[in-house]
């Protein structure tokens, strides 16, 4: 559908950028947006202004996305910038995220939605701790399209064998996360080499440029268009004369395909109906699919309230008080074995407790470490908790929404984690 609710052929793609700090992540982003005349001339002028307050002689098209005052005078990316643009093939949301090892909880927030990731690397330093940690983030968030952008091969004098040498370091990578589709392109993003126009200086790169990957690249949407999940957001009943006794549970599908006539079962009463309609705005449609949102009205009247969940009667997801997963901690407080949290599963809520630490991650070697087990702000760990009742979910890379959760402080409100589960 189309923003005025016309439908439009093109297709979305969300992706992230991510690399160590000065590689260009934010240069790549003005370059692409310039050169391919997705920027206004007030946003110009105002890239120009600001490079003049800050002496800088050249334009300098990574202060399009840097878009924080602090981000513009320390020269870095502390938070996660969305900027949105299209091109007659395709349209774009990019979340450009931060280097630096102390903002990984903004990455894992910036990743979260994305279908590709966009990593760079600077030609002279070639794959570092950052690179690791930026690949790794992005296999656990289950990104399956990774596109690794050579950057500043006009200081390496342009040499293919610099780039060869950065590729093959990056295959034992991709090997050991187990990346299912990576692509490598060599790049200036500071002179446009590669980014929208092919490159004059690097004739021996037969690929595509980047700008021209990116409108073309395959993205499945639909992981697992098998598994129907449907949480329940809340409960339409408009008590009107045309829709006296309608009923309807509004939500976003979380995965499948949802059909009239589909025999379903609701969590956790187990209880089974038929759909007897699938409404939105007005419409009734014949069938819906992962992402959309709707009103469901079932054939029997059934308790149903906020947080359960419809599902496909012949796949039912786990259901548990015990449950095992990667989490990403936000808090300046470590976290404690025994920590007591409220727990947000899609609309569900739960009371939860923190029982164990299986392992830390050491993200730089992507080892396990199973002696200091302290989880402070932006690590990552293996952890097991209980809830207060019995959740149902799938795992992250079955369901990325049905197997995510988050973390709330219930003294302070604030979200201390984001979990994946295994």
């Amino acid at each position: 559908m189309g923003i005025n609710g016309k439908s439009t052929n093109k297709s979305l793609l969300r992706f992230t950028t991510a690399g160590s700090v000065d590689d260009g992540k934010s240069t790549l982003i003005g370059r692409l947006l310039y050169d391919s005349k997705s920027i206004f001339e007030d946003q110009m002028e105002h890239i120009v202004q600001s490079g003049k307050r800050l002496g800088r002689e050249e334009l300098d098209l990574s202060l399009l996305t840097d878009g924080l005052r602090a981000e513009r005078e320390q020269g870095i990316t502390i938070d996660v910038a969305y900027r949105y643009f299209a091109t007659p093939a395709r349209k774009f949301i990019i979340a450009d995220t931060p280097g630096h090892i102390q903002y990984t909880r903004n990455m894992v927030t910036g990743a979260s939605t994305a279908d590709l990731a966009v990593i760079l690397i600077d030609a002279r330093k070639g794959v570092l701790e950052q690179t690791i940690r930026h690949s790794y983030i992005a296999s656990l968030l289950d990104i399956r399209h990774t596109i690794f952008c050579i950057n500043k091969m006009d200081m390496v004098d342009w040499s293919e064998k610099v780039f060869t040498k950065i590729k093959e370091e990056l295959g034992l990578l991709i090997n050991k996360l187990n990346i299912s589709d990576a692509h490598f392109i060599p790049l200036s993003a500071k002179y446009g080499d590669n980014v929208v126009d092919r490159s004059e200086n690097m004739k021996w790169y037969n690929g595509k440029t980047f700008l021209g990957l990116i409108e073309t690249i395959e993205i499945r949407k639909n992981k697992n268009p098998e598994n129907q999940r449907f949480p329940v957001q809340t409960i339409i009943r408009p008590h009107t004369t045309e829709f006296h006794d309608y009923r309807g549970y509004a939500g976003r599908i979380a995965g499948g395909v949802f059909r009239p006539g589909d025999e379903i079962t609701v969590l956790p009463s187990l209880r089974k109906s038929k759909i007897k309609s699938i409404d939105v705005l007005g419409k009734t449609l014949s069938e819906s699919i992962a992402g959309d949102s709707v009103a469901i009205s079932l054939e029997d009247e059934i308790d149903i309230s906020r947080g359960d969940m419809l599902v496909a009667s012949n796949d039912i997801p786990v259901i548990s008080q015990d449950i095992k997963l990667m989490i990403c901690w936000f808090n300046e407080r470590p976290m404690k074995v025994g920590g007591k949290y409220l727990i947000r599963l899609n609309s569900n809520e739960s009371g939860g407790i923190i029982k164990n630490i299986s392992y830390r991650m050491n993200i730089n070697t992507l080892e396990h470490d199973f002696e200091n087990t302290t989880v402070n702000m932006n690590d990552i760990a293996e952890i097991t908790i209980k809830t207060s009742k019995p959740l149902f979910f799938d795992s992250y890379k079955k369901n990325n929404i049905t197997g995510s959760m988050i973390f709330v402080d219930e003294g302070t409100n604030e979200t201390v984690a984001a979990g994946m589960i295994l």
